[in-house]
């Protein structure tokens, strides 16, 4: 999909900011997605409603503005 590699391989120091950019993930939820984007696509579709390319959108704008800081 997106940037898999990235996520995985940063995936602790992302979490955080993953979990404050997104209030309705449980730490459980981040747990569960541990880096995978699919999943973190598919608990972001289930917790805001978003349709499939919504939350994709949404994580591919996330990510750029990590790459961006």
């Amino acid at each position: 999909m997106l940037n898999t590699d990235i996520l995985k391989g940063k995936w602790k120091e992302i979490k955080g900011d993953i979990k404050a950019k997104w209030g309705k993930l449980t730490d459980d939820d981040l747990t569960e997605i541990a880096g995978n984007e699919e999943k973190l696509v598919g608990i972001l579709q289930k917790k805001y409603g978003y349709a499939k390319d919504e939350a994709e959108q949404e994580y591919r704008d996330f990510m750029s503005r990590r790459k961006a800081a």
